[in-house]
């Protein structure tokens, strides 16, 4: 699974999933790719499902690129733990995902394996996703 090697701060604050994406939600590599059509947290057991369901389908054909990285640590305190005595250990990490992100993206497949490939990979996400092809006027 997808985790930073090393990180500046052991420990991250919440935050807030606002605005859209402008950074990251044009296609850059590949031929058709899969948007979020809202925000959220990604855990990287998610992209590591989504990657699998993809991979899967198109039976290893074609390359896929993912377009995001979980960098955030998300901690939690044990079960039955009074409150107090600090922030809990980490846990997890997840990648933030604004509106319009492309998170996933694909070449070398027909569009209706990829179609059907990015419908069962945004099963397997915790947002609605879409579908998306690049335009041939670039």
């Amino acid at each position: 699974m997808l985790q930073p090697k090393r990180t500046k701060f052991r420990k991250a604050m919440k935050g807030r999933v606002k605005g859209v994406a402008y950074a990251g939600s044009s296609i850059s590599f590949g031929d058709f790719a899969l948007q979020a059509q809202e925000g959220g947290w990604i855990t990287s057991r998610q992209i590591e499902a989504a990657r699998m369901a993809i991979m899967r389908h198109v039976k290893r054909v074609g390359k896929l690129y993912i377009r995001i990285f979980p960098d955030k640590p998300i901690t939690k305190k044990p079960l039955e733990t009074r409150m107090g005595s600090g922030k809990g250990g980490v846990e997890f990490y997840v990648a933030v995902v604004k509106p319009g992100r492309v998170m996933f993206e694909i070449e070398g497949v027909p569009v209706d394996m990829a179609k059907e490939a990015f419908r069962l990979a945004g099963h397997k996400l915790p947002l609605s996703t879409k579908f998306m092809a690049r335009s041939n006027d670039l």
